[in-house]
């Protein structure tokens, strides 16, 4: 639509509130319990922060600030209504989804992740998605197995 039948100032206001969707994984949406919570927690903050954006009088602005959560809301909606919970492993024998392994890699480093959903994954605080190269080659292996992944070798040492 031209900007001419619009109420914004410019084309470069049309495109600052015209969000591309946030893109979705193809692999399913599995996720922890906590992660789920997480999930509908950023739901309620993107719809809040939306509703807030609506009190602005100038439209602009309003629509400015209206953006980014709506596109979030959008997104956050569909992740929570896809979820599929998977419970906490009842074993420790082998890696699944939401176990916590540590392993060595080539260079003598000591790592430790917890392999949880692709929304809830964050390296930094120690956990990585179930769809990343390394939770992938480390599924379903044991303590002592060592496994390959983008060019060098992982040696599980434990599995919480």
């Amino acid at each position: 639509m031209s900007v001419a039948f619009t109420k914004e100032d410019s084309a470069e206001t049309a495109s600052e509130t015209l969000l591309p969707d946030r893109p979705v994984s193809p692999h399913p949406n599995l996720v922890t319990e906590a992660g789920l919570k997480a999930l509908e927690f950023q739901l309620r903050e993107a719809r809040e922060a939306y509703e807030a954006a609506q009190k602005i009088e100038d439209v602009n602005e309003r629509r400015r600030q209206a953006a980014t959560p709506l596109r979030d809301a959008r997104y956050l909606a569909a992740r929570v209504r896809t979820a599929q919970i998977i419970p906490d492993p009842t074993s420790t024998e082998t890696v699944a989804f939401g176990s916590t392994v540590t392993f060595r890699r080539d260079d003598g480093r000591v790592q430790k992740y917890r392999i949880v959903g692709e929304d809830e994954a964050d390296p930094r605080a120690g956990s990585i998605s179930f769809a990343s190269p390394v939770a992938r080659s480390l599924m379903g292996k044991s303590v002592g197995d060592v496994v390959a992944t983008s060019g060098q070798e992982l040696e599980i040492i434990a599995i919480a």
